[in-house]
């Protein structure tokens, strides 16, 4: 029997390769792993070169690519007519072959990264046996994952594999290939060489014809949304998990399919905004936000927004939480508190809370070009909402201008509305949210919905509307309630009387042509 072991990792190697020797294996093995195995582990170790009778070349591009070692692999034992075919060319069988390949996602993912650095790390030799093994796995074991190391040499000292283990194995192999491959696609199709062409007013289609997503499971949950409802959290294969997936409980139960929902929904809205920065959400919306220049302040402001609500909710920080913040957090329940980081006396003021969540995430936030949701049948695919906006360009389409507050709370709430569910209303002031209506059939039931949380606090605040104003009906409700200025996309067919309403009730109104839906 022998095996032909060919790691880039070669975490365990060494002690599986005596167990698998001490089984009755005649050991092959390349280039690093050859060297592995003979020098640090004493191992009796043939060279795949020794096999083959052909030198590695072209910088150890080509050195497993030859008949002795995929015929050894890929002939099938049952078959008297191949044997003899084998036997004719002084080629013999391959039982086991321990592959793990360059490590393509590492290299392509460092800052900087080249792209003959990462064409350098596309393996060949080792896909093309992972291939050829797990073709051929009832006579074949494939092992891919040093996970597997234990297990499979446990059975290969007693009674060898069974017909399920080989088939699991080459499975996993498949699989391992298929996301490596879908790696490389991926990488290969991030920058095309012309930019795609645009209709004007339309964006660009960037989107690629044919997409290939490859996940792994990060962690179980213990169910969906509902209980009936099966949940696990998955992240891109190959690559250390970034963003919510990526985040450190440092404290509290296990983390739920919701909890995670809420909690990126939080985590992006605290990290679009340059200031100091705390939202409070609930069910994927927030009902509390605000900036400020002290963090803590920032929470009071942001729980202020909607007290009734913000119990057991979701609390994002976008700076270090410190002790006087923990503090102001003491008298309310709440699931999960995410933020980059923790002052030692504030973790532990919250760590007294037995249930609380407590994540820690790396503040650069996690980077995709894409927004993918399943569909009956299919997936809808489109680019993030991202787009870079400056309020200097926003037009001025009332008899008023906004004051220099006013701009800075339509700022504020612009980004707000960006972050809530269409149709998204948002009052606030003083860079706070005070009241909020998100998704409702019509837009001024939003309104409707943000003046009564507000209440009185809408006096002197202002309001974004994700969408334009189909109608005069909303801004009159709006100043009704104390509006006195407001920033929405405009568009509307109805726009001059929607002007002339705002500017009936003595409002500042700005267009920004740009729409916010979020669904």
């Amino acid at each position: 029997m022998r095996a032909l072991i060919s790691v880039y990792d070669k975490t365990g190697v060494v002690e599986f390769g005596r167990r698998i020797a001490a089984a009755g294996y005649e050991l092959v093995s390349t280039g690093g792993t050859h060297r592995t195995l003979a020098g640090e582990g004493g191992l009796n170790v043939r060279q795949v070169a020794d096999v083959t009778g052909s030198p590695e070349i072209l910088d150890g591009r080509v050195k497993t690519l030859h008949p002795a070692i995929h015929g050894g692999l890929l002939a099938r034992r049952d078959s008297a007519e191949q044997m003899a075919e084998l036997s004719s060319h002084n080629i013999e069988t391959i039982d086991l072959v321990v592959v793990n390949l360059y490590p393509f996602v590492a290299t392509v993912s460092r800052p900087g990264v080249t792209l003959d650095d990462a064409l350098e790390n596309i393996d060949i030799g080792g896909l093309t046996m992972l291939r050829a093994a797990a073709k051929n796995f009832p006579s074949v074991a494939v092992i891919v994952d040093p996970a597997d190391y234990d297990w499979v040499a446990q059975k290969l000292a007693g009674d060898g594999l069974t017909a399920a283990d080989r088939r699991r194995l080459a499975a996993k192999a498949f699989r391992h290939v298929s996301e490596y491959d879908a790696a490389v696609t991926a990488y290969l199709s991030a920058a095309p060489e012309t930019p795609p062409i645009a209709e004007p007013g339309e964006p660009a289609d960037t989107l690629p014809a044919r997409l290939t997503i490859s996940l792994e499971k990060v962690a179980g949950l213990r169910y969906g949304e509902n209980p009936h409802q099966s949940g696990a959290l998955y992240a891109p294969a190959g690559a250390p998990p970034s963003g919510i997936a990526g985040a450190t409980q440092l404290h509290g139960r296990e983390l739920s399919y919701n909890n995670l929902m809420d909690a990126d929904a939080a985590w992006r809205t605290v990290s679009d905004f340059p200031q100091p920065t705390v939202a409070v959400v609930k069910h994927n919306n927030p009902c509390g936000l605000a900036s400020r220049d002290a963090i803590a302040e920032a929470y009071h402001r942001a729980y202020e927004g909607d007290t009734v609500s913000a119990f057991g909710g979701i609390v994002a920080f976008n700076r270090r939480v410190n002790a006087a913040a923990a503090r102001a957090m003491e008298p309310v329940f709440y699931e999960v508190v995410i933020a980059p980081g923790y002052d030692a006396d504030a973790l532990t003021i919250l760590q007294q809370k037995r249930n609380l969540r407590i994540l820690t995430i790396n503040p650069s936030p996690a980077v995709s070009s894409l927004d993918l949701r399943p569909i009956a049948g299919g997936m809808l695919v489109q680019g993030t909402d991202d787009i870079a906006e400056d309020p200097a360009q926003w037009r001025t389409v009332t008899q008023r201008n906004p004051s220099a507050d006013e701009l800075q709370d339509l700022t504020f709430a612009w980004k707000a509305a960006k972050h809530i569910k269409s149709n998204a209303i948002v009052f606030a002031r003083d860079r706070a949210l005070v009241g909020m209506g998100a998704g409702q059939p019509n837009r001024v039931v939003s309104v409707h919905l943000s003046q009564r949380i507000a209440a009185e606090k809408s006096q002197g605040a202002v309001l974004a509307s994700d969408a334009f104003f189909p109608f005069a009906d909303n801004i009159e409700l709006a100043a009704n309630a104390g509006i006195t200025a407001i920033v929405q996309p405009g568009g509307s067919v109805r726009d001059e009387e929607v002007i002339a309403a705002a500017d009936h009730a003595g409002l500042a109104m700005l267009f920004t042509g740009v729409r916010h839906f979020r669904h």
